[in-house]
């Protein structure tokens, strides 16, 4: 994630005089504390960096595994937010009972179920929550998919929360999974998750600059190719004034 930050900095002939704010969102990442790393805050120059925030750890149960089913990943982001699996949700339909109980055995006695703070992980399991997609054929599938459906003209967004240097999704999820319920259109649900995020990004970034007099930002990493997300920040990020 470090590199990730660098490249970016690189990409634009920053010197590294000056460190960034460096926003390192993708998939899966290697993290120095061994969980996985994939949505990070970081103070970065090409020396260094520090992690000044994070997305806040999640399970994914059978690494991999969850990966390829994002109804996996739905499921233990529930349960890791003490949210109940609610069966009107087609991430919970996806399983019988006896693979539920597996899974939240699993969950319960951390059985290859490594900690992710990824935000590609956390795409995924927005999609498979909202309906559109529960297992991928490839990465990042159910999120591509999510995005492509999000509707431009919804003004509305999720709260995600910035708190003690975590993002804390607990209200957005709630809000996400009422939508669903109640038969919102997934176009709006995915406008929604994406100007909350968008949203969430301008808070960080505003916080960081008053902490460490910071005014440049890097957007890196493969989440930064959803366009949504990245149409977006950008405006919110430089209405602020940012660079």
């Amino acid at each position: 994630h470090h590199a990730h930050i660098a490249s970016c900095m690189a990409e634009h002939g920053l010197d590294g005089s000056r460190p960034v704010i460096g926003l390192a969102f993708d998939g899966t990442g290697y993290g120095d504390d061994g969980a996985i790393w994939g949505g990070e805050v970081l103070v970065a120059d090409y020396k260094g960096y520090q992690r000044i925030g994070q997305l806040e750890y999640f399970p994914l149960p059978g690494g991999d595994a969850a990966i390829k089913k994002p109804a996996r990943t739905a499921l233990a982001l529930l349960w890791s937010l003490g949210l109940e699996w609610d069966d009107r949700l087609e991430s919970v339909k996806e399983f019988c009972a006896d693979d539920r109980t597996l899974l939240r055995t699993q969950l319960e006695k951390k059985i290859n179920t490594p900690m992710t703070s990824s935000m590609g992980r956390l795409f995924d399991a927005a999609a498979a929550l909202a309906g559109v997609r529960q297992s991928v054929n490839y990465e990042a599938q159910a999120a591509i998919e999510f995005e492509a459906l999000a509707d431009s003209a919804e003004a509305g967004k999720y709260p995600l929360a910035w708190d003690q240097a975590k993002v804390r999704v607990r209200g957005a999820v709630e809000a996400l999974i009422a939508d669903a319920v109640a038969g919102v259109p997934i176009q709006k649900i995915s406008a929604r998750f994406h100007n909350g995020l968008a949203e969430v990004c301008r808070v960080i970034c505003v916080e960081m600059r008053e902490k460490f007099g910071i005014n440049e930002v890097a957007l890196s990493g493969g989440v930064w190719q959803n366009i949504t997300l990245l149409r977006g920040a950008l405006p919110l990020l430089e209405n602020e004034g940012f660079k």
